[in-house]
């Protein structure tokens, strides 16, 4: 059964796209850094969504407070792509050192209609990871050597239009889902496909794997659900339709019995994880939109759970703290982003489109400090002829935060790797990776593993 609502690079630089055309989506490579922001887009371009009305500062009264941040503990697997189902790990134990244990190719990366969007996960003693292309691979966490592949490519040309999807383990089980409008089980051990749903519209986020259903949001803003043991739909809930929206997708949070779901609407929806009755419905959208591009209100990041409270943010300027009970907000707050809110004992990080690594009171949305991340920066020109005329790039974007170890994790569309203080936001070092990174990295076993958009995995001890 259908239920519905009565009545904006993975990814983060936003194109508006008609989603019954996933075809046009392959000419927006939102990881091409050579094309600044336009007001207008032509056919085949893409436009630059950074932009911002509000500002907002450290509260005066929480300057120079401390805050309680949980003893990080050891995670032995990640099996989803926010490490639980709530999506919100607290604190985890690893790389102390940041030096670069190994690397590993994993297939293809981003490219003209090949996105990797897909986050890792991990689950005994293996790193699950999925190409721009839907090849899905198995990577011995210690080592770096590769277990198995399996191409879950269509087998006919003509058929792979599509991109994005991302991977999810539960019980020996690796569940898989894709732009090529397929949802997968594969056995985790060897890789052999082992059921296979088609579905009516591509896939671009990872799956959530709870209590005996797969969950995943498709294209046109269905919340898909099926069975683990078959791969039988079951029920499935209808957001509204919007046709502006980032290029990357968001993963359901679940707990308990509730599961909450974010959409390129700007709709954070909460309903029964047993059948989807909808228990309440918050647009994360600010009252005042002055230009076509703060009418993408995507939330590509996904929603985390922490506490009692949904923690959530859009690309339409809000960022939101929602009673997950009664969906009531707690606080709002003018940030722009795409990335997923970090959840952590008194305070909650976010990472802004402008670069900023922003530090919050969970409590009363106050903000205790903000790191710009960008400042400084001078983008390379792109155009003009020798040098001359042209116009200013785009500065870096950000991806994260990661918690680990008592030092908080971001990586850039850059290659850079930046470690912060958690408690104050002083960068204590940065390294330089070699790859742009568009996804937030993980923590298993002692050690942080990235995922670069030309499809490598860097692990650091």
């Amino acid at each position: 059964m259908i239920l519905s609502r009565p009545s904006m690079v993975a990814v983060l630089l936003a194109s508006a796209v008609a989603i019954s055309g996933c075809s046009t989506v392959n000419r927006l490579n939102p990881f091409d850094r050579d094309e600044g922001p336009q007001e207008i887009a032509g056919e085949g371009e893409r436009i630059s969504v950074i932009a911002f009305n509000d500002t907002i500062e450290p509260s005066e009264t929480l300057s120079g407070a401390d805050f309680f941040l949980p003893t990080p503990y050891a995670r032995a697997a990640w099996p989803l792509p926010g490490g639980v189902p709530e999506q919100a790990s607290e604190h985890v134990e690893a790389a102390v050192s940041f030096d670069i244990a190994w690397r590993r190719n994993i297939g293809e990366g981003s490219g003209r209609g090949h996105h990797v969007t897909a986050p890792p996960v991990a689950a005994d003693g293996k790193l699950y990871v999925m190409d721009g292309s839907a090849q899905v691979s198995a990577i011995d966490l210690k080592s770096g050597r590769t277990v198995w592949s399996a191409d879950l490519q269509p087998p006919r040309r003509d058929e792979r239009e599509g991109f994005g999807g991302g991977v999810a383990y539960a019980g020996g089980k690796l569940y898989v889902t894709s732009g090529y409008r397929f949802v997968a089980r594969l056995d985790a051990a060897t890789g052999a496909v082992e059921w296979r749903r088609e579905t009516e519209q591509p896939i671009h986020a990872a799956p959530t794997v709870t209590a005996g259903r797969v969950m995943a949001v498709a294209i046109d803003n269905t919340l898909l659900t099926f069975d683990t043991a078959t791969g039988a739909p079951s029920w499935t809930y209808q957001a509204l339709s919007e046709p502006a929206r980032i290029l990357g997708a968001s993963t359901p949070a679940v707990s308990g019995d509730t599961v909450v779901a974010a959409f390129s609407s700007g709709e954070l929806v909460a309903l029964r994880s047993g059948n989807g009755n909808d228990l309440w419905n918050e647009g994360l959208s600010r009252g005042s939109r002055t230009n076509a591009l703060s009418e993408i209100r995507d939330i590509a990041g996904r929603p985390a759970i922490y506490r009692g409270d949904v923690y959530a943010v859009s690309h339409a300027g809000a960022f939101a703290a929602i009673d997950l009970r009664t969906g009531a907000p707690r606080w709002t707050l003018p940030v722009t982003s795409t990335t997923t809110p970090w959840p952590a004992g008194d305070v909650v990080y976010v990472v802004s489109k402008a670069g900023e690594v922003i530090c919050v009171s969970r409590e009363s949305g106050q903000v205790y400090w903000i790191r710009d991340l960008n400042e400084g920066v001078t983008p390379k020109k792109v155009g003009g002829v020798l040098g001359i005329g042209g116009r200013p790039g785009a500065k870096p974007l950000w991806t994260g935060p990661l918690l680990a170890s008592n030092k908080l994790i971001v990586a850039s569309s850059t290659g850079e790797l930046a470690v912060l203080d958690p408690k104050t936001g002083a960068v204590e070092r940065t390294m330089k990776l070699g790859a742009a990174v568009l996804l937030e990295p993980i923590a298993v076993d002692g050690m942080v593993y990235v995922v670069t958009d030309d499809a490598q995995v860097i692990a650091l001890s």
